[in-house]
Formats: C-alpha cells, sequence, structure tokens
C-alpha cells in the first residue's frame, strides 16, 4: 500500500481587489522539512486548486529577498503579523491562517500598500543631506563609538509594518505615523552628519500624528522581527522633543 504523503493545511483569507469583500479558501501542500510559508505559497501558485479539489486563481502575495531584509513579505500568520519567509511550517500551529496585516490598505489577497510608511519617513526627513559633491577631510564627522551600537540596530528595520500592525495606536481613525518612522527619526538624528537637520526632524514629530499620540502600549516591541528596542529609541527621541519645545518657547 503506497505511503501517504504528510500534508500542511492552509486557511487562506483572500480578497479580488482592493473594494472587494474579502473570503477565505483552502488548500494543502505536500509537507517537506525546512519547508515555509513563502514556499508553501509557491507551491500553490504552481497548481492553484483548493483543498476540496476546486480549481481557483493563484493567490497573490509580496516576497524579494527571502532572507528576512526586505520586509515585503510580511503578513499574518496564525494572528500575528510575521516575515513568512522566516516562518516555519515546523513551527506553525495547523490549520495555518495567511491574513493581510489590514492596518494597511490591501491591493489584492495577502498583498498591501506600505507607501503610508514611506510617505512618513519622508516627513520626519529620514535620510542624510549630502547632495552635491564633497571633499574628504581627515577632520570629518564621524559616528560616535558610543552611538554606533544604537545605530546599527536601528538601521536593521525592513519598513516591513510588523511594528505599525501591532501598534493600537495606527488605525484607520489615526493619522499616528507609528513607531518605526519616528524611531528612524532618532537614527539619522544620530547620525554626525544628519545631526545637523534634528531640529527639523523633532519639529516634524511635534505636529498632529507625531510622537504626541504614541499610548507607550509596547506591542511594538513584541511584534519587531529585528528585536529593535522601539519604545526603548521613542522614549529618548520624546525626551529630544521637550527639550525643543522649550527652547522654542524661549526663542520667541
Amino acid at each position: 500500500m503506497a505511503e501517504t504523503k504528510k500534508k500542511v493545511h492552509f486557511i487562506i483569507e483572500r480578497q479580488d481587489g482592493p473594494t472587494s469583500q474579502p473570503y477565505t479558501e483552502e488548500f494543502e501542500v505536500d509537507y517537506r522539512p525546512a519547508l515555509n510559508v513563502v514556499a508553501a505559497l509557491m507551491e500553490i501558485q504552481k497548481n492553484p486548486v483548493t483543498k476540496d479539489g476546486k480549481k481557483t486563481t493563484a493567490v497573490v502575495w509580496e516576497c524579494n529577498c527571502l532572507e528576512k531584509v526586505c520586509g515585503a513579505c510580511m503578513m499574518v500568520i496564525n494572528g500575528k503579523a510575521q516575515q513568512a519567509c522566516a516562518a516555519l511550517i515546523d513551527h506553525l500551529e495547523q490549520p495555518i491562517r495567511l491574513a493581510p496585516a489590514r492596518t494597511f490598505p490591501v491591493i489584492r489577497d495577502l498583498m498591501i500598500d506600505r507607501s503610508v510608511m514611506f510617505e512618513s519617513l519622508k516627513r520626519v526627513q529620514a535620510w542624510v543631506k549630502v547632495d552635491g559633491s564633497w571633499e574628504v577631510h581627515n577632520d570629518a564627522p564621524r559616528q560616535n563609538p558610543k552611538t554606533a551600537d544604537t545605530a546599527y540596530e536601528i538601521s536593521r528595520c525592513m519598513t516591513c509594518g510588523c511594528c505599525m500592525h501591532a501598534c493600537p495606536n495606527v488605525n484607520s481613525g489615526s493619522d499616528f505615523i507609528g513607531p518605526a518612522p519616528m524611531v528612524q527619526a532618532h537614527l539619522f538624528n544620530l547620525h554626525p552628519t544628519g545631526e545637523y537637520h534634528k531640529e527639523e526632524r523633532l519639529g516634524a514629530l511635534m505636529q498632529k500624528g507625531g510622537i504626541g499620540s504614541c499610548g507607550n502600549s509596547q506591542n511594538c516591541v513584541q511584534a519587531c522581527p529585528k528585536d529593535i528596542k522601539l519604545t526603548d529609541y521613542i522614549a529618548k527621541l520624546n525626551r529630544d522633543v521637550n527639550k525643543q519645545a522649550l527652547r522654542n518657547m524661549f526663542d520667541k
């Protein structure tokens, strides 16, 4: 008698377009060691047939690096926002439920539009202004070794959106920019050249939807796949914002 292959059972929340109603479909794929969610979705893509044998369309999702670096494959897996490329089947309870992170607009199925995060990065000027050509001098500003470890930790942020999905203050009724863009402002304030525009970044965070909208729920820290101490850096950023606010009052 032929041996029955072990199967992996998925329940996937689908949506045909941004304004369509969501629905679920169930799939099964053959189990193999070290299988992750992205690889399983690829198997479904090859043969999009539901668990009960119905032919359907291929599930749409986004992925890029497959190394937990780009952040593109973020989705909600068994109720938790995480990277699908790093979610191993052996570590997940079945049936495995996949859904889009609805904190963001859904484009189709598991694919979301994270552009709001990139617009927030523009708002806080999360870059170093080095337009034009620069001569290299021995006395050029260098990264402070006391802040280098912090800067490296924050620089690992993938802009994946896990922290945004976990934050209760980020929702359709709020204009809060969320933890990731705020902490990126702190990163570039630590940079020896980026520090020259620290006042502008702090000013952006004083505006509506900025740091004053953070409720310090700590959910973002638990959700971050890179273990960035988000609320610690938001607290430091809050102190900088308060100092800047006081300076602004005395300068008037």
